[in-house]
């Protein structure tokens, strides 16, 4: 993927079975080929059934599409978000995930996805969201904070949050 033109447009839509392959590749490219973590798309079988993991009750999974140079045509997944309700007015935000050449405010990919995750969860009537990461997305860290998440203790988390085996670090959003 190349750095995006000035020309170049996105949307943000929910997510559909033609997303699969640029989903997979998007998150497994960030994690794999960026930050060296040892975890492939087979560890994570919720990329494998995205409809049944993620949709059921408020959930629902978003990608960030980017338009080719001179066309109408959206095709390239250049970010993902996630909500899994977990159940008591909560959901876990999961599967963020941004292109490198679409981050930072210049663009807007990454609020854009967050804001329609919490557009949903609000409308939805869910009272807290809450997100694990790993020590390594420190840029994600400021981004969260920025966006009124609060730090809190792996103590803290409720029982049915789905804790993945790379997250040490927790925020919380009451909304």
């Amino acid at each position: 993927m190349n750095a995006p033109e000035s020309s170049c447009r996105w949307r943000i839509r929910p997510w559909s079975q033609e997303d699969q392959a640029g989903v997979v590749a998007l998150i497994s490219g960030i994690q794999r080929g960026e930050f060296s973590l040892s975890i492939t798309p087979e560890d994570q079988p919720d990329l494998l059934d995205i409809p049944g993991f993620y949709r059921p009750g408020a959930g629902e999974f978003w990608v960030a599409e980017a338009t080719p140079t001179n066309t109408e045509i959206y095709r390239e997944v250049v970010g993902c978000i996630a909500l899994l309700d977990i159940g008591q007015g909560q959901a876990a935000l999961r599967k963020m995930f941004v292109h490198q050449a679409w981050r930072g405010s210049a663009h807007g990919v990454a609020a854009a996805l967050l804001r329609t995750l919490l557009e949903h969860a609000r409308t939805s009537g869910l009272r807290q969201i809450i997100l694990g990461t790993t020590t390594r997305f420190l840029a994600a860290h400021r981004f969260y904070e920025k966006h009124g998440f609060t730090r809190i203790e792996k103590t803290a988390l409720p029982g049915s949050f789905p804790v993945m085996v790379v997250d040490s670090v927790f925020y919380s959003l009451v909304l």
